[in-house]
């Protein structure tokens, strides 16, 4: 390799650092350890969310009313296939259908991770994508599914290619067809929805995404 290719190398790196970060093929991990970044990447921080340690552990809190972070990358852009996981610890209070991850690109193609609160301090999950070109979406919800409140979960968003799957601490809670294509450039809120509505209010602590669809064995536990 010639000087000149190096520098140009080099300087891809400088220039392009989110599109060589998440297009290597391999897992992100992002621990949550501070508000003002994410993965490396510099976050824009909406009202206070703090950092909380809970045994060793590290966490963002965000208070359900305007805590916010958005990150200006989608670690799954370019995929055909993937898994997104993440650790959270949801609050008992706070608005009924929280969003606390949206990602969406510039072709209006989204996916959300969602929950939804009852009035005995329970959540059932909602994860959610949609084709920005066809403009059709597939929800996987079921309000039988329920789960306590102030508790540490995995919950997991799974994509084949052909079906999405969503799970809560490895076990599968549904599944379905839909036609989503690899996203492009974009970005990603957490603790809201990408347009500052629906506030969550609780902990993450991690976001793990992988370019192959998992099966339940290879997901997290908690």
């Amino acid at each position: 390799m010639n000087k000149l290719s190096v520098f140009l190398f080099v300087f891809s790196l400088l220039v392009f650092p989110a599109r060589t970060y998440y297009n290597t093929g391999k897992i992100i991990i992002w621990k949550l350890k501070d508000t003002g970044s994410a993965g490396n990447f510099k976050a824009v921080k909406l009202g206070n969310p703090f950092v909380k340690i809970e045994n060793g552990d590290t966490s963002l809190y965000f208070n359900g009313i305007n805590d916010g972070l958005i990150i200006p990358v989608i670690p799954i852009e370019g995929w055909s296939k993937f898994t997104i996981e993440v650790l959270f610890k949801p609050a008992g209070e706070g608005t009924p259908a929280p969003r606390f991850i949206h990602f969406e690109d510039t072709a209006s193609n989204r996916g959300t991770f969602e929950l939804r609160l009852t009035r005995n301090s329970q959540w059932y999950l909602d994860v959610f994508l949609k084709n920005g070109k066809t403009n059709k979406g597939l929800t996987l919800i079921d309000s039988t599914k329920l789960h306590t409140v102030n508790k540490w979960y995995w919950a997991a968003l799974v994509y084949d290619g052909k079906k999405m799957y969503s799970f809560i601490n490895g076990q599968k809670e549904l599944e379905g067809e839909i036609d989503f294509p690899a996203m492009k450039e974009g970005r990603i809120s957490l603790g809201m929805r990408l347009n500052k509505v629906n506030w969550y209010k609780g902990q993450i602590s991690e976001i793990r995404f992988h370019p192959v669809s998992l099966d339940a064995k290879a997901l997290q536990h908690h």
